[in-house]
């Protein structure tokens, strides 16, 4: 059979190749990282908390206590995702993704019903279940697509973390253009959108996303940037339009229209994807066409350096047999048999495969773990509070749905830039990623103090940077955690690492800012000579409402900083090592195999014509 004439080079020639490059595009690694594109960039509900929770705390009548215990059950479902995790180890990725489009329809779904008082008789318990429920499903949504990815490209991970980790702090300015084109200026009906559009999107790709054999290309990297010219290009739009929406008067069809260009960037990477798989096929294509027959080239050393060939072994009797198996069999027997408790104060080096006991108990993980509550338990908590914290300095509503756009596009920006650069100085000048990390914890500390002190217009700059500063740390923290304890059970450690985030959350923002915003707002109603009712929200208003949280957010954010520093002192050496070595040899080998296997092929194809 003739697969091309000579003549054809590098076109498809027929139906048959038409049908072929079809299959090669939708089944390759390339159109995988474009679905996962997708299901980050409608994955981030629980980044737009603040466009819908004063809704939730007028609806049901709550304090900010127990708004900020909403937002502490709804962080602890979207960062604790050990369950997930230990999923994704025994069951393929599209049992993970189903498993969270279900969760998360069902749980925003249920906050629907009971906001809008289809249903009566819900209680806080039931509003925290069901806030957890939903947010749980951004757990399973980053599992199951985010970490196959790193898993199929393990040495562009920093890219690869950047790049999706983009799209999803992206994904809250992405679904706000979609719920004004679609509902209008209505946050319950936003509730609804987060409930039903990320899971239709997880249901249509949940045969795409899966575990492939790693093949080194090239120009991988290359790509990859192509993603990111692209994503720029989005959060570029995005910008604009939220300038222009908060200059001027949209319309209902002039949302729309912003909705379908957004709709069109979306879909702007899949053509990278056709012209990477086409080339993947064709030159696959050429080389059945013209094999190039596989050398092995040997050259005989030198006298001086010349090995004399073993002496065949003696033949043994029975019971040397026996010997040989006494010997060689304990050191497997120990390996396989011996308990992973006993083993986990014994760690093997840095960046070899950690057991998940061994990376739990390790004093690196403890210093992230740290750090991280200190950090993004900090920012997370600001971001939460926008709303709130826009309200009580006076801030009119249209500038408090700006902030939470700002907040979701330096998102981004935060995540592709510590992605893609911490990938570029770690390999051009071994610039550690704990580093990066302590630098960022640093940052953020400016945006914290500017909401402290109320400066003039300066909310619009805190939100730029813990927008900022909260994407940087993502990338960042699981790259770090793939790079020291490897990836054999990253699905997991992924998982326990995201959970410092809620419990920073919970100490910084329920027993802190939630607790000092109250007794400010009970002062206030005290000073009017008011009680308040029950079933009545709590509102303060004026600097004090959180002033003193944010300079306790910040003492605690600098002593994340210096507990970081150590970490950047413990692995010091292992930075400055070549720590994808091993991948990399396992990719010349799988290539080697290709070859091989292709070249074989094309010799019996030869033999049969």
């Amino acid at each position: 059979m003739v697969v091309a004439g000579p003549g054809c080079g590098g076109g498809i020639g027929d139906v048959a190749d038409m049908k072929i490059l079809t299959t090669q595009i939708v089944t390759g690694r390339w159109f995988m990282v474009f679905a996962s594109l997708l299901i980050m960039s409608a994955a981030g509900a629980t980044y737009m908390f603040a466009l819908y929770s004063p809704d939730i705390k007028s609806a049901l009548g709550y304090d900010q206590t127990t708004l900020n215990l909403l937002s502490f059950f709804k962080d602890v479902g979207s960062n604790v995702g050990v369950l997930s995790g230990l999923i994704n180890e025994v069951t393929p990725p599209w049992v993970v993704l189903s498993m969270g489009a279900v969760l998360n329809f069902f749980g925003y779904f249920m906050i629907w019903l009971a906001v809008t008082k289809k249903i009566t008789g819900v209680q806080v318990w039931h509003m925290c279940l069901y806030i957890f429920i939903g947010a749980n499903s951004q757990s399973f949504a980053n599992t199951g697509s985010l970490v196959t990815c790193v898993k199929n490209f393990p040495e562009s991970r920093g890219s690869v973390l950047g790049i999706l980790k983009g799209y999803l702090g992206l994904s809250g300015a992405i679904i706000t253009q979609f719920y004004l084109a679609f509902y209008g200026d209505d946050p319950r009906a936003l509730i609804l959108l987060i409930g039903w559009l990320p899971a239709a999107i997880s249901f249509a790709f949940l045969r795409t996303i899966r575990i492939m054999k790693v093949i080194r290309q090239p120009n991988e990297l290359k790509v990859f940037y192509n993603f990111l010219y692209i994503s720029l290009s989005l959060a570029g739009f995005l910008m604009i339009v939220i300038i222009l929406e908060k200059t001027l008067s949209f319309t209902r069809g002039e949302y729309g229209g912003s909705a379908a260009v957004v709709i069109l960037m979306l879909f702007v990477p899949l053509g990278v994807v056709i012209v990477e798989e086409y080339k993947i096929w064709n030159s696959k294509r050429q080389a059945l066409n013209d094999p190039s027959p596989l050398k092995i080239v040997t050259e005989k050393p030198p006298p001086s350096q010349e090995i004399p060939a073993p002496s065949p072994p003696p033949p043994s009797t029975s019971s040397d047999k026996k010997l040989v198996t006494v010997e060689s069999s304990p050191s497997t027997t120990d390996n396989s048999n011996v308990s992973c408790w006993k083993t986990a104060f014994r760690p093997p080096d840095r960046g070899e495969d950690f057991t998940i006991l061994q990376a739990l108990f390790s004093v690196d993980m403890l210093i992230l773990f740290l750090a991280t509550i200190c950090g993004i338990g900090g920012t997370l908590t600001a971001i939460d509070n926008l709303g709130q914290i826009g309200t009580s300095l006076g801030y009119p509503k249209k500038s408090i749905s700006t902030f939470v756009s700002l907040v979701s596009i330096w998102n981004y920006l935060g995540r592709v830039v510590s992605g893609f650069g911490s990938e570029h100085v770690l390999k051009k000048y071994k610039f550690s990623r704990p580093l990066l990390f302590t630098l960022t914890l640093l940052l953020s500390c400016v945006g914290h103090l500017l909401i402290a002190f109320n400066v003039s217009g300066g909310l619009y700059v805190a939100s730029v940077i813990i927008g900022f500063c909260f994407g940087a740390q993502w990338p960042l923290l699981l790259a770090i955690i793939s790079e020291l304890f490897g990836l054999k059970y990253y699905s997991t450690l992924f998982s326990f690492g995201a959970a410092a985030s809620p419990v920073g959350l919970y100490l910084l923002n329920v027993r802190l800012t939630g607790h000092l915003y109250d007794k400010e707002a009970g002062k206030q109603l005290a000073a009017k000579g008011l009680i308040r009712k029950r079933g009545d929200a709590l509102d303060c208003v004026g600097t004090e409402c959180f002033r003193l949280s944010f300079i306790i957010i910040t003492a605690a954010t600098l002593f994340g900083t210096f507990v970081s520093l150590i970490l950047v002192h413990r692995t010091r050496k292992f930075y400055k090592s070549d720590i994808y070595k091993k991948f990399r040899e396992a990719a010349e080998e799988a290539e080697t195999e290709m070859a091989v296997s292709g070249n074989g092929v094309a010799r019996a194809e030869t033999k049969n014509g």
